[in-house]
């Protein structure tokens, strides 16, 4: 194991709530630098007392990749290893130690396990791995929002799985997002041919529900030459299949359906989609039907086209309902039991688990 000179960098505005345990997360690394782009809080005096390095620049107009971009450049050019961290997330201790047991020197790249969410009981909810980490070469920032690192190095690039690196986000639910849909509409208008922000602001227009621009924009996502990546044309094809059903078109919402499951029949999330919409229907055979399907992956994938209720209670909360209603209450039982293994406090699976204990007498 080499000893390597990491540098953490990040991005703020107003997180002054964060600071502290941020800090504290991160104070495994060499040196700690953040650019601050406008806070109004106590942010910045937070972070210099704790010993971070803080610059600050108001980034005009705002771009997420003109912002990483200048924090980026903060770093000095003897780092081996950048870590690039929002402030609302937060390494769990060791970080350093299993990066550098597996960094080499000609390693462009790590990829860890994030966190993205945690459920109400603070059980983990959507989970998939990242690959923020970095050499100090070779790397810039591109799109307005959604932004991603891209290699323009010269030397073969080298990517690594970190095992055992976990990160956990953080998020504040009273921030806005009102930025994000002009920033992707920017990044279609920029970039036309680029389907990863086509499916994006497709997401975008579902998330607000514009049915309409969603559908649109989704079918142009599926249409595109480079929209390859089965897992994400599979998202596409479910956000249809929503919209169509918010629209009042069930038959085109279980066409889409189908076609999602299709193609990725190794993903959880079309059976569970599908499943909800025929449990809408009290269609109970084929909310068995899905629910098996689902279950049957055990896998849980490390990409984020990965949603909690796909990999938490709701499998087996909706299978035993499939179960009581076509008569077997047995099974039913069976299923309630594990579905609470997920959320043993939630009041509607536990009235549901006395109601299926007393048919099965």
């Amino acid at each position: 194991m080499g000893r390597y000179n990491i540098c953490v960098y990040a991005i703020s505005k107003n997180e002054e709530k964060h600071v502290r345990l941020w800090m504290d997360s991160m104070k495994e690394a060499d040196q700690i630098v953040v650019l601050d782009t406008g806070s109004a809080d106590q942010t910045v005096p937070l972070l210099r007392e704790l010993g971070a390095d803080v610059f600050e620049e108001k980034i005009t107009p705002w771009r997420f990749d003109t912002a990483r971009n200048r924090s980026l450049a903060l770093v000095p050019d003897d780092v081996d290893i950048c870590v690039c961290v929002d402030l609302d997330e937060r390494f769990e201790p060791g970080w350093r130690d299993k990066l550098e047991a597996v960094w080499q020197p000609d390693t462009s790249r790590a990829r860890y396990r994030y966190t993205w969410s945690f459920n109400p009981d603070g059980s983990e909810g959507c989970v998939f791995w990242i690959d923020k980490i970095h050499a100090r070469k070779g790397f810039t920032w591109e799109h307005p929002v959604h932004e991603v690192l891209v290699y323009t190095g010269n030397t073969p690039y080298q990517i690594i799985d970190a095992d055992g690196i976990q990160l956990n986000h953080y998020p504040d639910p009273t921030k806005s997002r009102a930025q994000y849909l002009p920033l992707l509409e920017l990044a279609v208008q920029e970039k036309p041919d680029d389907d990863r922000n086509m499916h994006y602001l497709g997401r975008e227009y579902m998330y607000r529900g514009e049915w309409g621009k969603c559908i649109a924009t989704l079918l142009r996502h599926l249409q595109m030459p480079k929209a390859v990546w089965r897992d994400e044309r599979c998202a596409s094809m479910r956000y249809l299949a929503k919209a169509y059903l918010e629209m009042g078109d069930p038959e085109q919402a279980r066409a889409w359906y189908y076609k999602s499951m299709g193609e990725a029949p190794y993903l959880r999330e079309p059976y569970m989609d599908f499943a909800m919409m025929l449990y809408q229907q009290q269609d109970w055979y084929g909310v068995l039907y899905l629910t098996e399907c689902a279950l049957r992956i055990t896998e849980r994938p490390r990409t984020y086209i990965c949603e909690a209720s796909a990999w938490g209670s709701l499998p087996y909360d909706l299978a035993s309902l499939g179960y009581y209603y076509t008569g077997d209450y047995p099974k039913a039982l069976e299923m309630v039991n594990k579905a609470l293994e997920y959320t043993p406090d939630d009041p509607r699976l536990l009235a549901n688990q006395e109601l299926m204990r007393q048919a099965c007498r």
